[in-house]
């Protein structure tokens, strides 16, 4: 079946016309095949007569309908929601309905991305407007044809009723409906209305997956490619000075051995050669200035959270006056490692660079970012480029970036043949983007038993906050409130890594605000609770969470968690958190085994709007709190003169199966248009399995991973 390119998001072409030589329109979904009422789901879907038409939908003869994904999968569901939003509005049964992954369209689509968790969030209005125009328009022709008025006619399941019990499958008034203005205004559904969204839907690839069928870049193969691994530098701040290929090339299989920039490639008939080629290659590596160690971050990051050179983000009312004059100042620093994404799926890309076109295929979560950039390396017209996506093991902003792609198409260029860029393990690990090292020193005053005055300073290596994060919670609930950062630039490569800052900004003042409230002697509930009805009615533009929602969370997770009344021998912890456009509240249970702490369940609950697919939304949940604690209890990378000293999983940490906790979601129910679910839950993970040890063990952790810092060498689970 071929690819076919879906439509626009823009509101006037979510259905592309053109006029006809001999008068009227021709919509994009004039090819829809007969729809009959009693269509049912082929076995094969390889065998129907589809007809390829410019929209996100298309139509078989039997009724099976061809909906296009646009956006990157990285396994947060948007293959699976995103096609349940159109086929909701288009009203056609889900059983009926065969997803495909579209391809990037910079003409027809706007935001092919998959990063900050809102694809979900920017597609709902257009998506359901998308179903809905196309569904008027069906409904139009059969009330031409009937004679009889558009609004006295009803869709169900691909099949348009009038009033007087007649049937038309909508691909019997597809040719009339081409020649149709298209509907201005359409009418939505109503949500109480909804049969398709809010209903758990299986993963549209569940069966190709567990069944080990292609889909993932490393899947990827083409007839004549070569398979390309990389000799890149072994530390941070080294180049290349000369390298010697001999007996590189002697390897059989070896094709070619390859050098560009600070990089050589061996490209070889499969991975194992170029594997076996890229060891025997020897390379020698020089370096002009001091190579970093996580020692010199730990003193860098240091002296600039005490120094004086801050860039302010957010300043409200006066905070040194309100230290001044304060009855206690309260004063904790919170302090993270790098860490690396550690994607299931390493990078691998596929790019074939020829005189007319340069053709791209992989896992990536920017497609057009990653074209343009591959047209600026290669000197070429944006236009040469496409770019089509495969599902992705895992990206969590490890592939937003592309580098990879960027290899792939140099390497391509440069040799002349089709080639796949595949990364090991340690590649992987080794080669970057790394979550940027971070230390906050976090100050409260309080005067009268209250705070008065809030001041979060950040020292980051590269990156400092997104301007909007400032702007989460306490920003709005304290009167004399300010942040401000600074960093230290750094060879070493970072970039977003789930949950971009609040990963551990949330660790850092979920944390901070259970200590207050011990110090305060207050309920750590209400202590949060109060400082929330200070926000309620505010005027201020800039506050980004909603009071009323996260005060929502907090009273539901208090409920459902059994907040105060834990059976004995189980210490609870709490935090709530608002990012990504989504509200959170999570309760951890831990209890003591040996007198080392084990988490045995959270309670999660997210308000996140309507949820689309509530299966998946649930596994996005599930994996975030999963992922939040794992990080936060066992994560830990260190370098060492530009080296990082973790290669592989025999020396990284990440979180077991056995300890893994029991994840119980809770989702608030209302009609509020669906925000992000694949990162908001992991932020306040961390905190509150903090928060549940302080009450277990009497420790207060202040830096991750918690094991390195617990003064045991037993493991937490």
């Amino acid at each position: 079946m071929k690819q076919i390119v879906p439509p626009s998001f823009s509101r006037r072409s979510f259905i592309k016309t053109s006029a006809l030589a001999g008068g009227g329109i021709l919509i994009g979904f004039n090819l829809f095949q007969a729809c009959k009422p009693e269509a049912a789901p082929p076995v094969d879907i390889s065998q129907l007569n589809f007809n390829d038409f410019n929209a996100f939908i298309k139509i078989a003869d039997n009724g099976m309908v061809t909906i296009f994904s646009p956006n990157p999968e990285i396994g947060q569901g948007v293959k699976t929601a995103m096609p349940m939003i159109i086929a909701e509005e288009l009203d056609v049964s889900w059983e009926n309905v065969h997803v495909v992954q579209g391809a990037l369209d910079t003409k027809n689509f706007t935001r092919q991305v998959a990063g900050g968790s809102q694809s979900i969030r920017f597609g709902w209005e257009p998506l359901r407007q998308t179903g809905a125009t196309a569904r008027q328009m069906l409904v139009n022709a059969a009330a031409a044809k009937w004679g009889v008025n558009a609004s006295e006619c009803k869709t169900e399941n691909g099949v348009i009723t009038n009033a007087n019990g007649d049937k038309l499958g909508y691909g019997e008034v597809v040719k009339e409906a081409a020649v149709l203005e298209v509907p201005e205004n359409v009418t939505l559904k109503d949500p109480k209305d909804f049969k398709i969204i809010g209903k758990d839907a299986r993963n549209v690839d569940i069966d190709n997956i567990t069944n080990g069928k292609p889909l993932f870049g490393l899947d990827y193969k083409e007839k004549g490619m070569l398979h390309a691994m990389v000799v890149r530098p072994p530390a941070f701040g080294k180049k290349l000075e000369d390298f010697d290929a001999t007996e590189a090339k002697a390897v059989s299989g070896v094709h070619d051995v390859i050098k560009f920039g600070d990089k050589v490639a061996i490209l070889a008939k499969d991975t194992w050669t170029a594997m076996k080629g890229k060891k025997a290659l020897k390379a020698n590596w020089v370096s002009d200035s001091k190579l970093e160690s996580t020692e010199d971050h730990d003193k860098i990051l240091t002296d600039l959270l005490n120094g004086t050179t801050f860039k302010t983000m957010r300043a409200d009312g006066d905070v040194k006056k309100a230290f001044a004059a304060a009855d206690q100042v309260i004063e904790r620093t919170y302090e993270s490692p790098f860490l690396p994404h550690n994607c299931m799926e390493p990078m691998n890309f596929f790019a074939d660079v020829t005189a007319e076109k340069i053709r791209l295929v992989g896992p990536i979560q920017t497609p057009a970012g990653t074209a343009k950039r591959v047209a600026e390396l290669l000197e070429r017209d944006i236009e040469d480029v496409s770019v089509e996506m495969t599902r992705m093991g895992g990206g969590f902003g490890r592939r937003l970036y592309g580098d990879f792609a960027l290899e792939a198409a140099e390497i391509s260029k440069i040799a002349q043949k089709p080639v796949k860029v595949i990364y090991s393990r340690e590649d992987d690990m080794t080669a970057g983007i790394y979550r940027p090292s971070i230390k906050y020193k976090i100050s409260a005053s309080v005067k009268d038993g209250k705070i008065t005055g809030y001041h979060l300073k950040e020292a980051s290596v590269n990156s400092n906050m997104y301007g909007l994060i400032p702007n989460f919670f306490p920003a709005g609930a304290i009167e004399n409130y300010q942040v401000d950062v600074a960093s230290y630039d750094s060879k070493i490569t970072t970039g977003a890594w789930r949950a971009p800052y609040t990963n551990f900004l949330s660790f850092a003042e979920q944390s901070f605000f259970d200590e207050l409230a011990e110090i305060l002697e207050v309920d750590r509930i209400q202590l949060r609770l109060d400082l929330l009805q200070k926000v309620k009615g505010t005027t201020d533009e800039r506050i980004q969470y909603s009071p009323e929602r996260l005060e929502n969370v907090i009273k539901v997770a208090v409920d459902k968690s059994g907040w105060g009344n834990a059976k004995e021998g189980v210490y609870q912890g709490f935090s709530a958190y608002y990012c990504h456009n989504t509200h959170v509240a999570e309760v951890a249970d831990v209890v003591l085994k040996n007198d080392i702490p084990v988490v045995k369940k959270v309670t999660c609950v997210v308000d996140c709007g309507i949820v689309v697919n509530p299966l998946g939304a649930r596994n996005q949940i599930e994996g975030g709190v999963i992922d939040g604690i794992g990080h936060a209890m066992y994560g830990d990378f260190s370098f060492k003169d530009g080296a990082p000293q973790n290669k592989n999983f025999d020396t990284y940490r990440l979180i077991r199966i056995n300890e893994t906790p029991i994840v119980e979601t809770h989702f608030i129910e209302n009609d509020i248009a669906p925000t992000g679910l694949g990162e908001p839950a992991l932020p306040p993970a961390g905190a509150a399995v903090a928060n549940a040890i302080k009450a277990a063990k009497g420790i207060r952790i202040y830096k991750q991973p918690f094991i390195k810092h617990m003064n045991t060498k037993a493991p937490l689970g």
